[in-house]
């Protein structure tokens, strides 16, 4: 067998683009169960960070953590277009 270059050997090794992504969902009435804890969790936290917040720079610092966090997911999203 011939050495490969470096771009041959990474079209050889690349995913194709028709390759099943994502989780195949077996029993949806879990997923509903467990959107729904999900969705009770995560109120419950945000309501005590609002009850711990004491001033506004804590406020401001929650804020860009936040908003830090939606950017990650925006950047780190499979589906972006590059």
């Amino acid at each position: 067998m011939a050495n490969m270059t470096v771009n041959q050997r990474n079209q050889f090794e690349r995913a194709t683009l028709s390759a099943p992504t994502g989780v195949a969902v077996s029993n949806p009435r879990r997923l509903a169960v467990f959107s729904a804890m999900a969705v009770v969790v995560l109120g419950a936290l945000t309501y005590a960070a609002i009850e711990r917040i004491d001033g506004w720079a804590q406020a401001v610092v929650l804020g860009f953590i936040f908003l830090t966090a939606i950017g990650a997911m925006i950047a780190l999203s499979p589906n972006r277009r590059a």
